[in-house]
């Protein structure tokens, strides 16, 4: 077996995977991706407790008030381009989906606050359909210095673990790589003294152990 499946089955023991944000149907887990930028999953769905309550639907979103939108979303940054995504996106839904969230890639990508991260999530997800492996700041962090990727670039880093794993692990290599970021992998301070990974690790970019 080779290091980087050792790595992937270390995980595997470590961590049960995602997904992280809460959302009852695939429009709702849209709505939370999008509200993820630069945000905690624990405070999206704090916030998303509520948004729910009131706002549910494409329609119902498209239709809302801006202002009460930002009120809404403030607690987790950027509330003015957010709220915008949100109402934007909705009447996109409602104009060229028909009121459904697509579920190909490149229908998605024409939703505002949807780049190719969140609609790799949002195909698994909502759809069910494996179509790449969502990149976040822990992904691109922790398989660099695990040494799975060389590259800087979200695309890149991308294709190079989709080379690695075969296709049914793709959604929760991303989910672990990000629960190993959270607990062990700190951007700062990294743990490596209780990394169960560290015989394995180059710690490529880390200046101490």
């Amino acid at each position: 077996m080779d290091e980087n499946h050792k790595i992937l089955n270390e995980l595997e023991r470590l961590y049960k995977g995602g997904p992280f944000l809460s959302g009852r149907t695939p429009f709702e887990r849209l709505i939370a991706v999008i509200l993820s930028a630069q945000c905690t999953d624990a405070q999206v769905n704090k916030v998303t407790k509520e948004l729910f309550k009131k706002y549910r639907t494409p329609k119902a979103f498209a239709n809302a008030d801006i202002k009460e939108l930002e009120k809404l979303v403030y607690s987790t940054g950027f509330y003015r381009a957010k709220a915008r995504y949100l109402k934007e996106t909705s009447q996109i839904i409602l104009d060229r989906f028909g009121g459904k969230v697509p579920d190909k890639m490149e229908d998605l990508l024409q939703l505002r606050g949807v780049a190719r991260k969140v609609a790799n999530i949002i195909m698994w997800e909502a759809h069910s359909k494996i179509s790449g492996i969502p990149v976040d700041t822990h992904v691109k962090r922790v398989s660099y210095r695990l040494g799975l990727t060389q590259n800087t670039n979200p695309d890149k880093i991308e294709q190079d673990l989709i080379n690695i794993y075969p296709e049914e692990k793709w959604p929760n290599v991303s989910y672990m790589l990000i629960e190993h970021g959270r607990a062990v992998c700190d951007a700062r301070n990294p743990n490596c003294k209780n990394c169960t990974l560290t015989d394995t690790c180059p710690k490529t970019g880390v200046k101490f152990k």
